[in-house]
């Protein structure tokens, strides 16, 4: 007669490696969604930094820019009102640049006029400032700046999709 309570060893161990597997399957794909959090994060937060200055530059009536670099972007107020961005002249608005965690396809200095639109440096066929990194494509991995408008999206091809 055989014994019935409890399991063998063997038993055990395949349901151990079994749970082990499911775990390191669920912790990779976590890893590429988090991957992606953190890249439409930082796409959303330039382009509420960047929908501040156009109303900034409108309710002030003077000219805000933008200088994009692969590591950060900071917003200044042209204090001079002679339309140029002057490094040292124009007064920042935070005190520090952010910080941008996954480096643009795009860099250069962004002009917001009085009106809110964007300078003709960028437009009039507009720019795309891309932030995906791979196959973990978030929500919203680009940025699209027109003359008058700019809009979230994400990359399909070669397009940047609102």
């Amino acid at each position: 007669m055989m014994n019935n309570r409890g399991l063998t060893l063997t038993e055990l161990m395949v349901a151990i490696v079994i749970v082990a597997i499911l775990i390191g399957v669920a912790g990779y794909s976590l890893r590429g969604r988090m991957m992606g959090y953190r890249i439409e994060n930082q796409v959303k937060g330039m382009y509420a930094d960047l929908m501040n200055a156009r109303a900034r530059a409108m309710q002030q009536n003077r000219n805000h820019f933008i200088p994009v670099t692969a590591a950060n972007y900071r917003i200044f107020e042209d204090t001079n009102e002679n339309g140029v961005y002057d490094a040292g002249v124009d007064n920042p608005i935070w005190p520090a640049a952010k910080p941008l965690e996954y480096t643009p396809s795009w860099t250069n200095t962004i002009i917001m006029d009085t009106r809110g639109r964007v300078s003709n440096n960028v437009t009039p066929l507009g720019a795309t400032i891309i932030f995906n990194i791979g196959s973990n494509a978030p929500d919203y991995d680009c940025i699209v700046l027109s003359t008058t408008r700019i809009n979230i999206g994400k990359m399909e091809g070669v397009d940047c999709v609102a």
